[in-house]
């Protein structure tokens, strides 16, 4: 079993910035891809960015230029640094991870229990 344990959200001004990061634990050979979505109840699960192994990263059109992704493969760890942010990026973010597990020759997706961004006005 992966377990995913984001922290770092909480209640922002807007303009402000929040630092979330993703720890992930457990047994596995590798991991290919780690990455935040957001969502909230009036939508869908949405990409705020992912970071490969080899540090090629992919932004969410609403985020590029204002978030950066970024990991450290040592501690299996995942940061999101958010700048300039709006009412409008309040949501859970969701801490994401694409596991190579040992014996089996597929990845799998890996979930944590998300954690809230507010931005007040």
């Amino acid at each position: 079993q992966v377990q995913l344990l984001e922290s770092g959200g909480g209640l922002v001004q807007a303009g402000g910035s929040l630092r979330l990061s993703c720890a992930a634990s457990g047994i596995f050979r590798n991991i290919h891809t780690m990455g935040w979505y957001r969502q909230t109840p009036a939508k869908e699960r949405e990409l705020v960015a992912t970071i490969t192994s080899d540090s090629s990263t992919n932004y969410g059109d609403f985020v590029k230029g204002r978030f950066t992704i970024s990991r450290d493969n040592a501690k299996n760890t995942v940061y999101l640094q958010t700048n300039s942010l709006k009412p409008e990026d309040a949501a859970v973010y969701y801490c994401y991870a694409l596991i190579a597990p040992w014996g089996v020759f597929h990845l799998e997706q890996c979930w944590g229990q998300g954690t809230q961004v507010t931005v007040s006005p």
